[in-house]
């Protein structure tokens, strides 16, 4: 759930804000034609894109490419508060304050990754810092001060120990990646997302994905899902010893009791059955 939200425009844009949030929650971030830096204060953060699924750190940076992403802090705790500050790096913007510098970034077109992850840097964490300033303050910001805030950032950025990696990614900031169905339903094939989600991700909208996933699986989308994530669940009923609760998670299921019931209709037995079942073929197996 959204807290409080403050926002400076650029433009008429939305250019630098900060977000509190309470946990769990999960939100839609679609940046289709802009970059975006990120700073997560207070809780562990995941980013799920069409290609990756990351897990970043509290006061880790993380730089998004344009394209379509769900920022999530699912499983932790209900009171929690997290603050997440937020740069909004449109290239028509940029390039206006970087008339000569920028083009040589921008215009490289290199393919990078979708996602850099930018590990702690105390340089950084002491400018977000700075910023607090001027959320205590709004009436003294000013376009002068959001283009000063926005080229520390970049100058920030260049000259951290990740240079290298970044100036990749700036170079490709602006060049969004088509997304290819079968490598998005691959990388989540076992995440908690739902089948609108997922046709976000693919740059589709829900029934142009139904239609071109049963082209390439042969079934409708749910039903591939729970066959694949019941699969799943019995190779790590049989292989370790993580709780129904932990498995249903990890296989996509909010809702242990949901995972149950679906388990329980597919393979005719509940999950603990099954793996006692398992258990007891195993044991006889050694003892032959």
């Amino acid at each position: 759930m959204i807290i409080s939200r403050q926002v400076f425009e650029y433009q008429n844009k939305p250019l630098i804000e900060k977000v509190k949030i309470k946990m769990p929650f999960r939100y839609e971030a679609p940046f289709p034609n802009e970059g975006c830096f990120l700073y997560i204060k207070g809780g562990n953060t995941r980013v799920l894109s069409a290609e990756t699924i990351s897990q970043h750190a509290e006061k880790e940076g993380i730089l998004l490419k344009c394209g379509t992403y769900f920022v999530e802090w699912i499983n932790q705790s209900n009171e929690k508060e997290i603050e997440v500050i937020a740069f909004h790096l449109y290239p028509k913007i940029i390039t206006q304050l970087y008339p000569q510098e920028l083009p040589v970034l921008i215009k490289k077109q290199i393919n990078g990754e979708q996602i850099s992850r930018l590990v702690s840097d105390a340089i950084i964490e002491r400018f977000i810092e700075n910023l607090q300033f001027y959320f205590d303050n709004p009436v003294l910001v000013n376009e002068d001060v959001l283009e000063l805030k926005i080229k520390e950032l970049f100058l920030l950025l260049i000259q951290s120990r990740n240079s290298e990696t970044i100036a990749n990614l700036f170079s490709d900031l602006f060049s969004p990646r088509s997304a290819n169905l079968k490598e998005v339903v691959s990388t989540h094939l076992y995440s908690n997302i739902t089948i609108p989600q997922l046709a976000k991700l693919c740059g589709m909208s829900v029934s142009a994905f139904k239609r071109e996933f049963e082209k390439c699986y042969r079934m409708a989308p749910n039903n591939y899902f729970i066959e694949m994530r019941i699969k799943r669940s019995c190779e790590l009923l049989k292989t370790t010893a993580k709780n129904i609760s932990e498995i249903a998670f990890e296989i996509g299921f909010n809702d242990p009791a949901y995972f149950a019931r679906t388990f329980k209709r597919k393979a005719g037995m509940s999950p603990t059955d099954y793996r006692t079942n398992a258990e007891s073929q195993k044991s006889l197996t050694t003892n032959q």
